[in-house]
């Protein structure tokens, strides 16, 4: 019996590529720097027999329709929105994925901007680079203090708990969180205390967003909501650009409603060179490199890999989305 074919869409760390291979699979990988082009993408998956995608490709019903073929299309990605699950396991596609294997690595950017937003770390390092490093000025460009303030989360899952525990540690904060069930371990090991919405945006001294982008959560911080936050809030997003509303934030920061953003999402992505937010002295963004650690990726790789190789050896999927898809 000739080897099942699988398409990589993208250069993934070659982890992958030798699993795959090891395990008696003929693997198609795309060699370029930038996304497979979508009719290309169509075009080589209709010869392959499984899919290696990412966050960047459209798995739209178009596509799932031209290659219903497919056995199984797995993720380099813990998210999911890209692909129509509906339509995929109406198909009988399983869909894999990659849960917790970045939950450390996306945690540290959160953690991070939190804290490069709170001393405004991407202006001053501006500041030396256009040569304006002046005088000591003694009530210039004043930051925030962390130690004891209130954490907000919106999503206390597997990300959301690891940034809870960082903050907790390192600065005693008060954590509360919006999820739609209870977090029993978060609440007995931190204290953490589940609110409605509204509780969340208006006690948070830092709202770090770890939810899924849902139909319910596109939108959700707009300027409604950024009107019912403190004026010294931070808001932190590493989960998806389009939960905030892009120019009621841009407003929301100009205006004084809050203090400061950490983006390592936005909408668009990429986010244009041009785009206000790059120039606001209380912001601090990252082009969306939440998993961009070696052992995250890495560990990525080998849950995608052993999706497809399960599959096929034993008809399983470890890291499944749609369990009714097989």
């Amino acid at each position: 019996m000739a080897p099942k074919k699988i398409l990589l869409t993208r250069i993934f760390p070659s982890l992958a590529i030798r699993l795959l291979e090891d395990a008696g699979f003929e693997v198609t990988s795309w060699d370029k720097e930038h996304p497979m082009p979508y009719d290309q993408m169509i075009s080589v998956a209709k010869s392959c027999d499984a899919l290696f995608c990412t966050l960047t490709d459209k798995i739209d019903r178009n596509f799932l329709n031209a290659c219903s073929h497919l056995d199984i299309i797995t993720q380099f990605a813990v998210g999911y929105d890209n692909i129509d699950i509906e339509e995929a396991t109406k198909l009988k596609i399983p869909i894999g994925y990659a849960p917790n294997a970045m939950n450390e690595a996306t945690a540290d950017i959160a953690f991070g901007l939190m804290i490069a937003t709170a001393r405004k770390m991407f202006f001053m390092n501006q500041k030396i680079k256009n040569g304006k490093w002046g005088y000591f000025d003694p009530v210039g460009h004043l930051g925030l203090e962390l130690k004891g303030k209130t954490l907000g989360i919106l999503g206390l899952g597997r990300i959301g708990m690891v940034m809870a525990q960082r903050c907790k540690g390192a600065y005693d904060m008060e954590i509360i969180y919006h999820n739609r069930s209870a977090n029993p371990k978060a609440e007995k090991e931190m204290r953490a205390k589940r609110v409605d919405f509204d509780t969340l945006i208006s006690q948070s001294d830092v709202i770090s967003v770890h939810c899924a982008l849902t139909p319910e959560t596109q939108g959700m911080f707009n300027t409604s909501v950024f009107e019912k936050m403190k004026p010294t809030a931070l808001f932190i997003n590493t989960a998806r650009g389009a939960i905030h509303n892009e120019e009621d934030l841009i407003d929301a920061l100009n205006n004084g409603t809050i203090w400061g953003a950490g983006l390592d999402v936005t909408n668009p992505e990429p986010m244009k060179p041009d785009n206000p937010l790059l120039e606001m002295e209380n912001v601090c963004v990252l082009p969306h490199i939440g998993s961009a650690t070696i052992t995250a990726r890495n560990e990525m790789a080998r849950m995608g890999a052993t999706n497809i190789i399960s599959f096929y050896k034993h008809g399983k999927v470890p890291y499944i989305v749609n369990p009714e898809g097989l």
